[in-house]
């Protein structure tokens, strides 16, 4: 049966949402909010309905947004989301909304990962990925910090998940990771002497980079190079 590690009063779950059957039927139907973060965990259910920072979270999540696309379109990688996009592998019973999502077409194209259509969508309307991404990534929040850091990693890992990036812009020494799997968790990627770190899925090398802009508010650069 599930449980709720997090719930506002906002947010009523159905009673007899047992299993993650039931929690991806419930995420389609007209009664699932429209707004918030709602995951389901190996068992468990969490609600996050706190506004997303302007700047250690959406101004950054823009940032990412704009120079992941681009190499992901230049090199034909796969395809990219952000925000509500649902991600659910049953083999490790999680349903999920990752800031950013990257499923290359390789494993699209074997199945890996497959598009979930929307029912009674019509053609090319889809409302969920079904498997393990190539690339997610994590933007930690205030009330995110256990999920992100403690439990979702162990939890992508044992569902397939390539590469896995984690990212904390709430104080000034910015926490920037992108994770490899390793025998039995993530381990660091490797790191050149100038501090870029190495991304498999994008063949790039990458820095999160904190600066001021001409307000002296904060604001991201997110170098890349290549190999």
């Amino acid at each position: 049966m599930a449980t709720m590690l997090r719930i506002e009063d906002q947010v009523e779950i159905p009673m007899d949402l047992r299993s993650l059957a039931d929690f991806r039927r419930w995420a389609v139907s007209d009664s699932f909010p429209e707004r918030g973060r709602i995951d389901y965990l190996a068992g468990s259910i969490e609600v996050d309905m706190s506004p997303e920072d302007l700047h250690t979270h959406g101004k950054l999540k823009t940032q990412l947004i704009g120079v992941l696309w681009r190499r992901i379109e230049e090199a034909d990688l796969g395809e990219f989301y952000s925000d509500r996009t649902r991600v659910s592998c049953p083999d490790v019973d999680v349903s999920v909304e990752p800031d950013l999502v990257l499923v290359t077409n390789e494993s699209l194209d074997s199945g890996r990962v497959r598009l979930v259509p929307k029912a009674g969508g019509g053609e090319d309307r889809y409302i969920e990925l079904e498997g393990p991404p190539d690339l997610i990534v994590e933007i930690v929040s205030d009330s995110s910090i256990q999920k992100d850091t403690a439990r979702l990693p162990g939890l992508y890992h044992a569902a397939g998940v390539r590469e896995f990036w984690l990212i904390d812009a709430r104080r000034a020494d910015l926490a920037f990771c992108i994770h490899r799997p390793g025998a039995s968790r993530y381990e660091p990627a490797p790191t050149a002497p100038d501090g870029f770190e190495y991304s498999a899925v994008l063949d790039r090398w990458y820095q999160l980079r904190r600066i001021r802009n001409r307000h002296g508010r904060i604001a991201f650069e997110l170098h890349e190079r290549g190999v």
